[in-house]
């Protein structure tokens, strides 16, 4: 016996904090019957229906995705535009974990595993994401010591793990600098240089926890081996 919102996420319908979303709001039917109970627990002959579409166990996939610009990281865009799940050539219902910006190249996990999901995305496990930045000025000495200490967007400090100067051209008025951090808000990276006065002008994600771009150009994806999933896994207990 298992967990409903466990099973729900397992199949890739969705990750485990939506399932459990979808069963409070009654969206969630176990042999026909409605079950809108958090912890109910149901076996693998059980028919379980989300939203009238009836849930079937399949085998996981896991991909590595170097995300183009104008792409959209979702399954499906309102406004027509590309998204990253059409770069994929699977059979299996897949969606990203996490996003990156429309304009924002770089790393990103498509998968069909909501256990993984809900793993990578809770803020307590502290992932690490590592960007590539392209600022539209040079850095000042004193800015760059204030982004190293950490800033208070939007009422919430956030501490990079690492900050790191690449390119400082006084006489072209640009900077480039890799920044590590463990947040997930929306537009982060952009919205901790803004706090400055700093545009971001390009940004690319070149490291996801313990995952590189090194073997992806832009717009390549891979699968993911057994032992990279399992060592993800494992950043639960880090």
């Amino acid at each position: 016996m298992e967990r409903l919102q466990k099973v729900i996420a397992e199949s890739g319908y969705t990750s485990r904090r939506k399932a459990e979303e979808l069963i409070t709001s009654g969206k969630v039917y176990v042999n026909g019957n409605l079950v809108n109970t958090l912890g109910t627990k149901v076996n693998s002959d059980d028919e379980i229906i989300v939203n009238g579409v009836m849930i079937k166990r399949e085998d996981k996939v896991y991909y590595l995705l170097n995300k183009p610009k104008n792409y959209v990281s979702s399954v499906k865009d309102e406004k027509g535009r590309k998204t990253i799940v059409s770069l994929i050539n699977t059979d299996k219902r897949i969606y990203p974990i996490g996003r990156l910006d429309y304009n924002t190249t770089g790393l990103i996990i498509l998968t069909n595993d909501g256990e993984l999901d809900n793993l990578l995305a809770h803020p307590s496990n502290h992932i690490e994401k590592t960007y590539i930045a392209r600022l539209d000025k040079y850095l000042d000495v004193e800015d760059i010591l204030k982004f190293k200490k950490g800033l208070v967007i939007n009422g919430r400090m956030c501490l990079p793990t690492r900050f790191k100067v690449k390119t400082n051209n006084k006489t072209n008025n640009y900077s480039v600098v890799e920044i590590t951090i463990t947040e997930g808000r929306n537009h982060i990276v952009k919205n901790y240089f803004s706090e400055l006065g700093y545009k971001v002008t390009r940004l690319h994600r070149s490291k996801y926890a313990f995952l590189t771009d090194s073997d992806l150009n832009v717009g390549e994806y891979r699968k993911l081996t057994i032992k990279e999933v399992h060592k993800l896994y494992a950043c639960k207990y880090q």
